[in-house]
């Protein structure tokens, strides 16, 4: 169902979007609308849309035709106030100590919680003294999702980020995403790891070649297919 932005619940309108790349559609005509207090899940194949869906609402692409816009917003200074987003790879300086990129956030974002931010860390064992350039890739990346989800932003944009991370770690830094977000917030969450996720999400997407081909709340899929969310990507996808 396509809501209207007359309704204050809407947080996110993609209306007929079209990215393309010379002949190659990366997205074509993608609409969409999220509410507010939703976990939705992004999914599809390598090369579907979805980082590029992503980078258009963060206003690092924009659109060839069609209008994207957050909380009313489109893309730009306004918005990246009230986004969080976690792009699929690391971007923070190697010669930075976790405790500089925090202060880095602090000094930034209006919106970045410090306290919110060492307590993760505390509970995932990283020292906040140490170099980016000393850690491992998973390491890396926890400490760049703390970081994300340290802001109390509207819309979280979450490019795989359980992608890179020891299955060890992975509930913790689901439970982490799902109590980091407010009731006004929604988080958007693209990946492949979907057996993984699926038990958190509120909605999901399934894209391909470009195209929405599924937009529905979880429950009314299972409901409907009589399967999970994984085994119908599977077979939808043919994994």
């Amino acid at each position: 169902m396509i809501l209207t932005v007359k309704n204050m619940n809407t947080l996110l309108e993609c209306n007929t979007i079209i990215k393309k790349y010379s002949d190659f559609y990366a997205l074509n005509e993608v609409s969409l609308t999220l509410e507010r207090g939703r976990i939705v899940g992004l999914l599809g194949p390598n090369g579907s849309g979805k980082t590029t869906l992503l980078k258009l609402i963060n206003g690092l692409l924009v659109p060839d035709s069609g209008s994207i816009t957050i909380a009313g917003f489109t893309p730009g200074t306004e918005s990246k106030k009230i986004i969080s987003y976690l792009p699929e790879r690391t971007y923070l300086a190697e010669w930075m100590t976790v405790k500089e990129t925090i202060q880095f956030f602090q000094d930034f974002y209006a919106d970045f919680d410090s306290s919110k931010a060492y307590d993760m860390l505390s509970r995932l064992q990283i020292d906040s003294k140490k170099r980016l350039k000393a850690m491992s890739k998973g390491t890396k990346e926890k400490v760049q999702l703390i970081l994300v989800m340290s802001r109390k932003a509207d819309l979280y944009c979450l490019d795989e980020p359980i992608g890179g991370v020891d299955p060890a770690s992975r509930d913790y830094i689901l439970n982490t995403i799902i109590s980091n977000y407010n009731e006004n917030a929604t988080v958007l969450i693209s990946t492949h790891l979907i057996a993984d996720i699926e038990n958190v999400l509120d909605e999901v997407i399934f894209i391909k070649d470009g195209k929405i081909t599924l937009h529905s709340p979880v429950d009314e899929v299972r409901t409907k297919e009589g399967k999970s969310i994984d085994s119908l990507f599977r077979e939808v996808f043919k994994c």
